[in-house]
């Protein structure tokens, strides 16, 4: 007994010795790569995948123990297919993680530095024209209770989301909006997307959310429609009810609702413009109004 607490003893010491900075370095960088992904794959579908993936791990190594032959060349065959089988399975959770390290601060350094982040005083103008105009017919909305699904492109470019709609490339006004989303024209049922302050397209088909279990019952297609394009880019959403009128915001999986036409021109200022960058990170739910405030929240 002594004696293996030395050998053990004598081992420590000798990897001890072998051990340098850079391993501490290695160590804390795959410690952070494994941290992130269970906060990816916790509380998504994704989950149950890595259990079940966990599950054919143990009887993978029960199947060898026993020497069951031919339930471990079953299972051999089928894990010399594993990486490809994990990228097609895990590829909304795989896509979802790659857009968040571009959207993190890193990221955003580079592009400050790159000089590709830089706000123009013409476009933060437009901007704000945008939002005042989306503000004001969205008020026009809640009162005759119109529906209307309105997106604000930000870092993630939604190139694949405005080529399932029509281009308008239109300077925005209250009219053009209202004439979008009357309910007998052609462009109402889908999504405007806003790009730079300017009307991009119209009638845009948007993918819903993918957490249907943990959204309200009573939260209609646009809501869910709004949900799932804050889940899968850093996009803002706002969406109207045609059944009540209420004004929401989806940002990152978060549905944010009881905006009125000043909450929600304040809201979007927080979000859009430059002086807020570091605010965007957070759920919108901190720009409502306190008042019969209402969160839907999507945790993935």
């Amino acid at each position: 007994m002594w004696e293996e607490i030395v050998n053990a003893y004598n081992v420590f010491i000798a990897l001890m010795m072998t051990f340098h900075a850079t391993d501490v370095l290695d160590i804390m960088v795959v410690s952070f790569i494994i941290y992130n992904l269970i906060k990816i794959v916790r509380e998504t579908r994704a989950e149950q995948l890595v259990k079940g993936i966990l599950v054919l791990l143990i009887a993978f190594f029960i199947s060898g123990i026993f020497q069951l032959k031919m339930l471990n060349a079953l299972f051999t065959s089928f894990f010399q297919f594993s990486v490809l089988a994990v990228l097609i399975v895990f590829q909304p959770e795989l896509r979802s993680a790659l857009e968040h390290i571009g959207r993190s601060k890193i990221a955003k350094y580079w592009n400050k530095f790159s000089g590709g982040d830089k706000f123009e005083e013409e476009k933060v103008k437009d901007i704000k024209q945008a939002i005042h105009c989306v503000s004001e017919a969205a008020n026009n909305f809640q009162r005759s209770k119109t529906g209307a699904l309105i997106v604000f492109e930000r870092q993630t470019k939604l190139g694949d989301i405005i080529n399932t709609g029509t281009v308008v490339d239109a300077e925005p006004s209250v009219s053009i909006i209202g004439n979008i989303f009357f309910n007998k024209a052609p462009l109402h049922d889908g999504a405007m997307v806003v790009r730079e302050g300017k009307i991009h397209a119209a009638g845009c088909i948007l993918p819903l959310t993918r957490n249907n279990s943990l959204v309200s019952s009573e939260l209609g297609t646009r809501h869910r429609a709004a949900i799932g394009i804050s889940e899968n880019s850093d996009a803002v959403a706002v969406v109207v009810s045609e059944e009540t009128g209420n004004i929401s915001i989806a940002l990152n999986g978060i549905l944010t609702r009881d905006y009125t036409r000043e909450t929600l021109s304040v809201a979007l200022e927080e979000m859009l413009l430059p002086k807020a960058e570091e605010k965007t990170e957070s759920a919108p739910a901190d720009y409502a109004p306190k008042k019969g405030r209402k969160n839907e929240k999507n945790k993935k």
